[in-house]
């Protein structure tokens, strides 16, 4: 008998422990190898724990607990292996004789379907054939499959095998009553139509995961240690928007994705973190320590809590590669699957708060680093553009800052310069400079 010990990966360098969140598998399972059995919860990320082999499972940990790295959380008996399901009976081809007597065996049993098959003008409705079957088997939108939760990694096995959503639907076992029951219970919590609702006065206590108690920690601590203000203005987004409308479809067809406003910001803030590089800039006890580049943080809302991975570099790349770069990040950050690294060591920090409708806020700053900028909704309003009142897609913004660390100047001078780099985007072309200087030389 060979026992396999199932530790707790290290997450990062300075994680020595993670919260076991829960078990998905029950003592006494058989696993296969690579099955996600368990999710684990750190200070900064969620994390999958596998099985390494196939056997039978023996839960040496509970769930809410505190174990460190290295610990073993759980055993698989490799003696134990996972039963083969057996393979479906193949049909042999009918004979010629058994063909006959089935062909008048079909003609006296379904007689209710034949009856109902015919047409007013007396004649039957032709038999399906396999192609017409083929043609009539709904797509996995039509018949609901789309909305089922898959993980990546029974996607990965579905795609090795060869398998659709149908497949594996066709193949699980018989429907049990907690099947039923769980269904039930799901839809009790699904609110009735019109002004007035069911009354309740239920209430439940659960414990805050590992990261949003690390997160409260960090946003309390922001306040009492930091001497953070917050500056706003607002920026003209029309010439971004006709920019994004002229050559969205070319964009798309050389680089393969959207281009949104996102990347906008990230460069204007990169070319502005350069000429104003205390707001690039942190406390590490008595000394001051600035950056020649801009690691810039984005803030990313997932089921988990609040994450921030950091593109790197953003002062050399292209909006494409912003872009690129923020779809991959932000999807991992959604599915759980992004590393400690990924989000450690920005030196700036840009969220968007406009997404949920937010006109303004102050956000708080993401420590170490000494400054955050905050976007907000577009929304048309009416402005003054030489001496006329015109209609405008107008966005605020806000840069709240550890006035230890920037001064007033700074701080305003900084907001100012991506105002201008987001209202006249051809500059950021053009580094500290702009278009017309650049063209007369001055």
């Amino acid at each position: 008998m060979a026992i396999i010990e199932i530790k707790i990966p290290s997450p990062g360098e300075s994680i020595t422990s993670v919260e076991l969140s829960r078990w998905l598998v029950e003592e006494g399972a058989v696993v296969q190898k690579d099955t996600e059995i368990a999710e684990l919860e750190s200070e900064k990320a969620t994390l999958m724990l596998v099985a390494e082999g196939s056997g039978k499972i023996s839960l040496k940990a509970a769930e809410g607990e505190s174990i460190e790295v290295g610990a073993v959380a759980c055993t698989i008996d490799t003696s134990v292996q996972p039963e083969v399901p057996a393979a479906p009976p193949v049909e042999e081809e009918p004979s010629s004789a058994q063909s006959s007597a089935g062909n008048e065996t079909e003609g006296k049993v379904p007689q209710t379907i034949q009856e109902t098959s015919v047409s007013s003008a007396g004649k039957s409705a032709p038999t399906d054939t396999p192609t017409a079957k083929t043609a009539a088997k709904p797509s996995e939108s039509e018949a609901g499959y789309d909305k089922i939760k898959i993980t990546p990694l029974a996607k990965k096995v579905m795609l090795e095998n060869g398998l659709s959503v149908e497949d594996v639907i066709n193949g699980l076992r018989r429907l049990k009553r907690e099947d039923v029951e769980a269904v039930m219970g799901a839809s009790d919590g699904i609110s009735t139509k019109g002004l007035k609702k069911p009354v309740s006065r239920g209430s439940k206590s659960e414990r805050m995961s590992s990261l949003r108690r690390k997160l409260s920690e960090r946003l309390v601590s922001v306040k009492n240690e930091t001497a953070m203000l917050t500056t706003f203005n607002e920026v003209d987004m029309k010439p971004i928007m006709d920019l994004r409308k002229k050559y969205q479809t070319r964009f798309v067809e050389k680089h393969g994705i959207k281009l949104g406003i996102m990347s906008f910001f990230l460069k204007a803030c990169s070319i502005a973190l350069q000429e104003f590089p205390n707001v690039n800039a942190m406390l590490d006890g008595e000394n001051m320590i600035t950056y020649d580049y801009a690691d810039i943080s984005v803030a990313v809302s997932t089921p988990k809590g609040l994450m921030v991975p950091v593109i790197r570099n953003v002062e050399s790349l292209g909006l494409a590669e912003i872009e690129k770069a923020l779809e991959e990040l932000a999807g991992k950050a959604r599915n759980g699957k992004i590393s400690i690294p990924e989000m450690s060591g920005g030196t700036f920090t840009v969220t968007n708060g406009g997404v949920f409708g937010s006109m303004m806020s102050t956000p708080l700053i993401n420590p170490p680093q000494s400054a955050i900028l905050g976007m907000h909704n577009i929304l048309e309003r009416p402005v003054a553009i030489d001496g006329q009142i015109v209609i405008r897609p107008m966005m605020y913004i806000a840069l709240s800052y550890d006035h230890r660390v920037i001064d007033g100047r700074e701080s305003v001078g900084f907001l100012v310069r991506v105002k201008q780099l987001l209202e006249k985007p051809t500059d950021m072309l053009f580094g500290p400079t702009n278009g017309e200087k650049a063209l007369l030389g001055i």
